[in-house]
């Protein structure tokens, strides 16, 4: 199958690389630096699983990209609409894909809720699979990326249309991706999963950024489990609200976060430390928003968005 990486940082770059070792066709969008060393030297991972280089094709500009069966979009939440029109070109540029249609199809793997509607307002709705991505890897060096630990989980389905059973598209890409090695689920409405996430994610992400420490001191604190259900409970009201039907309750996102390791730092704590933008926007903001029009009341979560809000666009921002 050929894909087409949009965002070759970590996350894309991972997933990148292992469907090339798979023996697909791959294309990568890149710049800088690393195009340069991806081009020259290949695209190294470096793992707790194993160590391995691979030779990918790598180009700075979107139109050299297609065409191509499956678009995989890997950029941070803000950086969606600036990718669009690379999304659109290799999309429109695409023949016959092999998951059927008249064009490629769009995998979106950001945090949050937002990136499948954003998507579909550029390439329409039919042309979006929405997904979610459990993994912790990071670009340590140009050409390569480092990955933490070994989960590679994968959720994806549709986000539009009949959501009531597993399309065939679905189950094909689910397929292509297992066969890579990747730990993929298919399931009919990629909603459900995508709310779940948020629920922990911006609870998480929230109180370490806000208290600039990782987990394991939040923990030790007297009244933080109570104030962190509370945030995830908040989470899957507003998604109730929205009709969106979860099976997590906020006691199992507590059970979760009570799993991690004392020195988990989420990415948006690791980023705030870096410098570089927030995805507040996308994860405590879009929360609060949300339950503010459906006027269902987020009091922990607008508080985190309120104190992370100032820091939004990193000091590099100005």
């Amino acid at each position: 199958m050929r894909f087409a990486i949009i965002g070759s940082g970590g996350v894309g770059g991972y997933y990148g690389a292992r469907l090339v070792r798979a023996g697909h066709d791959v294309r990568f969008l890149a710049r800088g630096a690393h195009l340069r060393a991806m081009r020259e030297k290949g695209l190294t991972v470096l793992g707790p699983e194993g160590d391995f280089t691979v030779a990918v094709r790598a180009e700075e500009d979107a139109a050299l990209l297609g065409p191509v069966d499956v678009v995989v979009l890997t950029v941070k939440n803000y950086d969606v609409a600036s990718v669009l029109p690379a999304v659109k070109a290799v999309t429109t540029a695409s023949d016959i894909p092999a998951l059927g249609g008249a064009s490629a199809v769009v995998l979106t793997l950001q945090n949050g809720v937002d990136s499948p509607s954003e998507v579909a307002s550029t390439v329409g709705e039919a042309a979006v699979i929405g997904g979610t991505t459990y993994i912790s890897t990071a670009i340590s060096e140009p050409g390569v990326i480092k990955q933490a630990g070994t989960l590679n989980r994968v959720v994806l389905g549709e986000a539009f249309g009949d959501t009531t059973r597993v399309s065939s598209r679905v189950q094909a890409l689910r397929d292509v991706l297992a066969g890579a090695g990747l730990d993929v689920e298919a399931v009919a409405d990629i909603r459900g999963p995508l709310w779940e996430k948020l629920a922990f994610l911006a609870s998480m992400a929230g109180f370490c950024t806000a208290a600039r420490t990782s987990v394991g001191p939040l923990r030790e604190g007297p009244f933080f489990r109570d104030v962190f259900r509370e945030a995830a409970a908040e989470v899957l009201r507003v998604a109730a609200a929205e009709g969106v039907t979860t099976t997590m309750r906020p006691d199992d996102v507590v059970r979760f976060m009570e799993g991690l390791a004392p020195g988990m730092r989420p990415s948006m704590m690791v980023d705030f430390e870096a410098g570089k933008p927030l995805e507040v926007e996308y994860l405590q903001g879009t929360v609060a928003r949300r339950g503010h029009a459906l006027g269902v009341p987020t009091p922990v979560m607008s508080t985190l968005y309120s104190v992370l809000l100032p820091h939004s666009r990193g000091t590099r921002g100005g």
